[in-house]
């Protein structure tokens, strides 16, 4: 005979699914959103308790949650390999879309409209990584492309990748993006020396490096407003 009280026991009208079915997905909770996700809790708790614990974990923010790693979803009892990589992947998902939903750009003349194009892309990240937006000699966006994910400690094959990329496009503009998960919008010594090189790199293939936006949240640090390039 069970003694745990689970979803199955729940008047239908109010189990995760059918209420999602019923009424939509806004009339759900965080946590029940998260347990049909999650899909069983354990052997102590039902999968609402469970994401309920989760996000208590996050400090009830989805955005803290957004930045779990695997491990940090491991820690939870119940938490499997698969049940990790569903949330992330959902996550993963929803900034992908974000990212696809972004105001189109079709000129870029200002680093704060470079910026809205880039930030959603690297604001909320936990690893650094580095992209390029692609312009023609209008500075009309070509493309935008991640060149390489980690430090910003860039060799010559990261600036070979990023120039050769930029000749296949026939763009005449580059402008480097790259983010601070450490919420520092400022840039380093060792940004400035990778910058420098990367200008005058460009230079030779006759491609103008137009500025290097440093991404931290919703702010963002600009060489070419900081008179930099």
């Amino acid at each position: 005979m069970r003694d745990r009280f689970t979803i199955v026991d729940w008047a239908k009208e109010e189990r995760p699914r059918e209420k999602f079915l019923a009424r939509g997905a806004e009339s759900l909770s965080d946590a029940e959103l998260l347990a049909i996700l999650i899909r069983a809790g354990n052997r102590d708790e039902n999968a609402i308790d469970l994401a309920r614990k989760i996000l208590r974990g996050a400090g009830n923010s989805l955005k803290n949650l957004s930045r779990f790693s695997f491990e940090d979803f491991r820690k939870f009892k119940g938490i499997g390999v698969g049940k990790a990589l569903s949330i992330m992947a959902s996550f993963e998902l929803a900034r992908r879309g974000q990212i696809e939903n972004a105001t189109p750009l079709n000129q870029i003349y200002s680093s704060s409209v470079a910026a809205e194009n880039v930030i959603p892309v690297l604001k909320d990240l936990q690893h650094e990584e580095c992209w390029v937006l692609y312009l023609n000699k209008s500075n009309r966006l070509l493309g935008r492309e991640r060149v390489f994910v980690g430090g910003f400690d860039s060799t010559v094959v990261d600036i070979r990748i990023i120039l050769r990329n930029a000749l296949a496009r026939n763009a005449c503009h580059i402008i480097l993006a790259h983010n601070h998960p450490s919420g520092n919008r400022y840039a380093g010594e060792a940004d400035k020396i990778q910058t420098a090189k990367l200008k005058k790199a460009a230079q030779m293939c006759e491609i103008e490096l137009l500025d290097h936006l440093i991404v931290a949240g919703e702010n963002y640090f600009s060489f070419a407003d900081e008179g930099l390039l």
